[in-house]
């Protein structure tokens, strides 16, 4: 039985988030959170964050074996973009976008 958890208004971009989620997605819990101990990446402690809390969703209202649970599915989407300036030469001005994701999780027994 699939279990979900999701994490919202993550202060990374989803381009980056999506690179580190594609080098876990359809592995087994633990190793994916043993892969995502060495990825020196700021996404990856939010995806581990993330992980254990579906792990601990499946645990609790489903009671399934938690060794069998792997990663089914893992979306990174766009949130809200915080729109800021940059001074420039001569005047101007420069528009920053501070991005933010949406991380969901869905694991599954096998």
């Amino acid at each position: 039985m699939e279990t979900r958890a999701v994490t919202r208004h993550l202060h990374v971009s989803p381009r980056k988030a999506r690179l580190v989620a594609a080098l876990v997605r359809g592995r087994g819990v633990g190793d994916a959170l043993s892969v995502l101990e060495h990825v020196p990446k700021k996404s990856a402690r939010f995806l581990v964050k993330t992980i254990r809390s579906a792990v601990a969703n499946a645990e609790n209202t489903q009671r399934v074996d938690v060794d069998r649970l792997y990663i089914k599915r893992i979306t990174v989407d766009g949130g809200a973009t915080a729109k800021r300036f940059l001074p420039r030469a001569h005047g101007r001005a420069t528009r920053l976008r501070k991005r933010t994701a949406h991380l969901t999780i869905i694991v599954d027994e096998r």
